[in-house]
């Protein structure tokens, strides 16, 4: 009621003139903004024509700067101006079509007062959705009311109509039935006690989290309070990319050299070219594997249980990519690392990494690891951007199948035949100007429980539910691979009893966390387990979708 009376009385103010204000978030950098400003036009264009068939009229906040040669709203600064010049009443549409920088209107939305919509283009090749669902995400943890939009032409019955809703009434109700709280449902006894059991070790141990410069792109939902942390068990140790750098340049070449053979036996292929400008080189891949050495020795040196580097802040503009790394320390299946005593650093394990100093995937992924390894499963784990998805017939398939895509972190474990199936290519060159390699491949089918930890007033919570990595056919992945980012790792993944509107709605995170499991009744029962150990951990814990929560005879 409260946002209806808003409407109509800003709208009477107006003397029937309903107009509503537009903002866009860009990326920091000024190469990928440029870039991506046509598509974000584009994106406007036909937001404004929906927006005008219902009646209203759209007003960009900012202009477009014809020296930057792009509209977006590119720093804190710059949207802190933006926002002083906004009626803090009026309703807000923030317009994505791009990765975004959330923090640079969340300082603006946490005083606007009036309806706030997040609305994205439904496309892979345009990152938009990822940059709101962070924004979502972000929004959630600081407990900032908004409603939520998608559409790949804005023009289907579903955005239509909801958008009217948001018109009408100043918020969106989104069918949320596939969610079931924890507190509020019974699993069997035995599974509950070990997961619980599992839980008060976990947090009596205690664990260390380390975080390579805290913060990365402006993702404000990726940083978990410390004092909600502690709960859990879990302590940062707060390390410098400076520190990891400076690492690096004590690492032998020899050593560097060593794991790169070791990759090369194991059947790895590196897509190596000459100009070091455009392409991946030798000299990359081998600076890569320097910071794999440091930055497992320093995890080593300071007792780290998980580790997370920042990566395209600071380290972008004096390194390679740490994308080879992550991967790499995700696997326990890797090149072996030394102490300078000759001593081999966590031989036999991973070394769970969280791309992009991720916390609450940091969380997320070394209590699976841990959970996984106990209940004699394989624990390597990976977070994926929810990229995008289709719906796809054929191939014994008949269901929406997500693009789960991520730069780094993803393990070669996870890949159809493991290091034989992966590749590096090159990070583009408009994100990383000294280049570096990632680990890529394709996911192999089988079962899986995926996740996201998030932060809700004020306290951790977590969904969760089963799914599948399927295959599809080699055009059908290739597709998919140049219609988002063909550097990266993918996945094709189906969750079970959640459907894609009901995911966009609900997921409160640009990233959602993997695991495989031996078979699909495995998968139920070790949701149901960790589900158990989160809620132990004081987490608030939700099933999603068509998880069994009884044993299945």
């Amino acid at each position: 009621m409260y946002y209806k009376q808003l409407f109509n009385y800003y709208t009477m103010l107006k003397g029937e003139k309903k107009e509503v204000f537009l903002v866009a978030s860009g990326d920091l950098r000024l190469s990928a903004n440029q870039k991506c400003w046509e598509a974000q036009e584009s994106m406007e264009k036909a937001l404004t024509a929906a927006i005008t068939d219902l009646g209203w009229s759209v007003r960009r906040a900012h202009a477009c700067n014809e020296e930057k040669k792009h509209g977006f709203i590119d720093s804190q600064k710059m949207g802190m101006e933006v926002f002083r010049s906004l009626d803090p009443e009026t309703p807000l549409i923030v317009a994505e079509s791009v990765w975004q920088y959330t923090h640079h209107v969340l300082a603006g939305l946490t005083t606007h007062r009036g309806p706030i919509l997040t609305v994205a283009n439904w496309s892979g090749m345009w990152p938009g959705l990822v940059g709101m669902l962070n924004l979502n995400g972000s929004l959630t943890k600081a407990g900032v009311k908004y409603s939520t939009l998608w559409s790949g032409n804005f023009d289907d019955t579903y955005f239509v109509e909801s958008l009217k809703e948001w018109f009408e009434t100043g918020k969106i109700a989104h069918d949320q039935s596939h969610v079931k709280s924890f507190d509020l449902v019974k699993i069997p006894v035995q599974d509950e006690i070990t997961g619980r059991e599992f839980a008060k070790r976990f947090r009596q141990k205690k664990a260390i989290m380390g975080i390579f410069d805290e913060g990365c792109m402006g993702m404000y939902n990726a940083i978990v309070p410390d004092d909600l942390l502690h709960q859990t068990g879990i302590f940062k140790e707060r390390l410098s990319q400076s520190a990891l750098y400076a690492a690096m340049q004590k690492v032998k070449d020899a050593e560097a050299g060593d794991a790169l053979n070791w990759l090369l036996d194991q059947g790895m292929k590196f897509n190596w070219g000459n100009d070091p400008a455009v392409q991946l080189t030798k000299e990359q891949t081998l600076e890569q594997c320097k910071m794999y050495i440091a930055a497992t020795r320093i995890a080593a040196d300071f007792g780290c249980d998980t580790i997370g580097i920042q990566y395209q802040q600071g380290l972008k503009d004096l390194t390679a990519a740490s994308d080879l790394t992550e991967g790499l320390l995700n696997n326990k299946l890797r090149p072996p690392v030394f102490s300078e005593s000759g001593e081999e650093l966590y031989a036999g394990n991973a070394l769970p990494h969280f791309n992009e100093v991720d916390e609450c995937a940091g969380l997320d992924g070394l209590v699976t690891y841990k959970l996984w390894e106990e209940l004699g499963m394989q624990g390597e784990n990976t977070l994926h951007d929810l990229r995008w998805g289709e719906y796809y017939k054929g191939d014994g398939i008949d269901d929406f199948v997500w693009v789960f895509l991520i730069s780094g972190a993803a393990p070669a474990a996870h890949f159809i035949d493991g290091y034989k199936g992966a590749e590096s290519d090159r990070q583009p060159p408009m994100f990383f100007p000294f280049g570096g390699g990632t680990l890529k491949g394709i996911s192999k089918p089988g079962p899986i429980v995926w996740s996201r930890v998030y932060v809700m007033n004020n306290k951790l919570h977590c969904d969760l539910g089963v799914g599948e990595a399927v295959f599809l056919p080699e055009d059908e992945t290739r597709r998919r691979w140049d219609d988002t980012n063909p550097e990266w790792p993918i996945m094709h993944g189906v969750l079970k009893g959640v459907s894609m509107d009901q995911m966009m709605a609900r997921h409160k995170a640009n990233h959602i966390q993997v695991v495989y499991t031996p078979d699909e009744a495995s998968a139920h029962k070790a949701c149901r387990i960790k589900a158990a150990a989160l809620a132990e951990l004081g987490l608030e814990v939700y099933f999603c979708g068509d998880v069994e929560l009884t044993y299945n005879s």
